[in-house]
């Protein structure tokens, strides 16, 4: 209900739940897998936000409409250890949660994914919304390595 997927996507998330990887999304970006959830250091970076994390669960749904309770439960959860050792490893004033859903609502990937964002006092990031850009798996890599031993 309420899907906007086109027909023959490829869906890039469900690739990585795989073990595949594509142009953006690398193993090397996950930061945590229980075997149903995962959390990555997300290609995309906002101006002043470097770091943010996605957490996607295992299976395909496309959105808030199509994703189980039991699912949504466990993504906000890793969402919330992912904030824990966000604040920990990079010492930013604090953590947003952001997701979207059907075009109108901003949502440019057809498969459920949180945005876990570092925040720092200032740092604009709604006004700055349009101001990002895609980084390099050797960017990403310092930020994983900050995760390591807190999830």
């Amino acid at each position: 209900m309420y899907n906007h997927e086109p027909d023959g996507y490829e869906c890039f998330f469900c690739a990585l739940a795989q073990g595949k990887e594509t142009e953006l999304n690398k193993q090397s970006d996950i930061i945590f897998n229980n075997g149903r959830v995962l959390a990555l250091v997300s290609p995309r970076w906002w101006l002043n936000n470097p770091g943010n994390v996605l957490v996607i669960p295992r299976g395909h749904f496309e959105n808030i409409y199509d994703i189980p309770d039991e699912v949504l439960a466990e993504v906000q959860q890793v969402g919330k250890k992912v904030a824990l050792a966000m604040k920990e490893s990079y010492g930013c004033d604090g953590v947003s949660f952001r997701q979207q859903n059907e075009p109108a609502g901003s949502q440019e990937a057809w498969h459920y994914h949180l945005h876990v964002f570092p925040r720092w006092s200032g740092d604009d990031l709604y006004i700055n919304d349009n101001d990002s850009r895609y980084v390099t798996q050797e960017e990403r890599q310092p930020y994983v390595e900050k995760f390591k031993g807190k999830m």
